[in-house]
């Protein structure tokens, strides 16, 4: 088939028939139909994603390369920081985050075991998981409805002299208080880790100044399992304007290796086989000298070639999902009697992941979803509503350590009984969004 042409001809060969398959059996459009299917979140793609895919799988370099180099460099400059770190998911970029603030490498600041972190407990586990696998100790605080973030005028309260960071997630694309809680961690000499992975393009003025959620902490995370903003499928992101930070995370993602050279290259510093590391042989071959206890945390380059793809097309799914909600939130004008409606943080333009709603006295939620479901549309909670209250936290409640609490989580416990949240993707058209607001009148009508 290929006899007679050059490789470069070969791949232009393939690469064209990707593109009119894609064209031709993926993405058909049909007119919506009442009861029809509607997820909450899904995939939005064309050709130039699966033409990616395939020209990366034919190199078949398999892990990061080139797609991975310009998918960071890419990421990098549309949030506007110095350095990003491809990683294989959201929950790796989590865990990744966390453990480089217990680098010994950042002296008196370096977050050790027992030591505490401020976060909130209705989320999802990923956020806090890292903190609790490697023994320092999550302090949950309450979340303000309708912006379902943390409540900041309890911070001073959750401080202890053992506080060391504050790692929270923008919900649902609602920027939390950025502001107040900057404050408070310059105030403190804290570290601010923002989950950003449920956010990735919204946005928060500070100091007069508006930048993207994610890049106003020390170091923030993304994901891009298929549900979020944008995806590669599994996969996310880590990324500082702090040099020493980018070191120490990029050191936890590869084994923990001291080396920087990328895969496939040796030797970039000129300084391989002739330098001093711990108790090791003077010359000890950089490439296998490791500085922390890490893990293999990198995405492959096929991933990354879907996500260069993606983020050409970024800015309109933030638009489009901007879009939704506020025409969401149109057509369920009228009903705040029954349904508290989410509101954004002042200062701030999200990046809406979600419409989130919490039913009032008198409306019990456990009809209203199955109701909004029956119809076809797709629900989902508040992911773990209250995580304390979930069975990972069996053994600590028993023993009552391993967490502490500032205050009753009153409002975490209200999400739990009374919230839940439906989709605004990109890919919902007028017809599904007014659908949506039309389902959830009636079910909270007939309820």
């Amino acid at each position: 088939m290929f006899e007679n042409k050059t490789e470069q001809q070969a791949r232009k060969e393939i690469l064209t028939a990707v593109k009119a398959y894609c064209d031709t059996f993926h993405n058909k459009k049909e007119p919506f139909k009442e009861g029809q299917r509607i997820p909450y979140a899904s995939r939005v793609y064309d050709n130039r994603e699966m033409t990616n895919l395939v020209d990366s799988a034919l190199e078949f370099w398999l892990t990061s390369g080139r797609y991975t180099e310009e998918f960071e460099k890419k990421l990098g400059e549309y949030l506007g920081v110095r350095h990003c770190c491809l990683v294989n998911s959201g929950s790796s970029a989590n865990l990744n985050a966390f453990m480089a603030l217990t680098s010994p490498l950042l002296k008196e600041r370096q977050v050790k075991r027992e030591d505490e972190i401020i976060t909130v407990a209705a989320g999802f586990p990923t956020t806090i998981a890292p903190m609790i696998q490697y023994g320092a100790v999550p302090v949950f605080v309450d979340v303000t409805i309708p912006q379902y973030n943390i409540d900041v005028t309890k911070l001073e309260e959750a401080y202890s002299e053992k506080t060391k960071a504050v790692m929270l997630a923008h919900t649902l694309g609602n920027p939390f208080d950025l502001k107040v809680v900057k404050d408070f961690c310059d105030c403190h000499n804290l570290w601010l880790i923002e989950d950003n992975c449920d956010a990735l393009g919204s946005r928060y003025t500070i100091d007069g100044e508006e930048k993207y959620t994610g890049t106003i902490g020390d170091i923030g995370t993304s994901s891009f399992y298929p549900p979020h903003h944008m995806t590669m499928g599994e996969g996310g992101a880590v990324y500082t304007d702090n040099p020493l930070l980018y070191k120490i995370i990029k050191s936890f993602r590869d084994w923990g290796r001291d080396c920087v050279c990328p895969s496939g290259h040796d030797n970039l510093c000129s300084h391989r086989f002739d330098r001093q590391y711990g108790e090791l042989p003077l010359g000890y071959d950089h490439k296998y000298v490791y500085s922390h206890f890490g893990y293999n945390l990198k995405a492959t380059d096929m991933q990354a070639a879907v996500g260069c793809a993606q983020l050409d097309k970024f800015s309109s799914f933030v638009e489009r999902r901007r879009e939704n909600f506020e025409r969401l939130k149109k057509g369920l004008r009228g009903m705040e009697d029954k349904l508290i409606m989410p509101k954004p943080c002042e200062n701030s333009r999200p990046s809406w992941f979600g419409f989130l709603l919490t039913c009032k006295e008198g409306v019990n939620r456990e009809l209203v979803v199955p109701y909004i479901e029956s119809k076809g549309i797709q629900t989902r909670m508040l992911f773990a509503g209250n995580i304390i209250k979930h069975p990972c936290f069996d053994q600590m409640r028993s023993v009552g350590s391993g967490y502490r609490i500032v205050g009753d989580l009153a409002n975490t416990d209200r999400i739990m009984r009374d919230t839940f949240w439906v989709g605004v993707y990109p890919g919902m058209t007028d017809e599904m969004i007014d659908y949506m607001a039309k389902t959830i009148r009636e079910a909270v009508s007939d309820e």
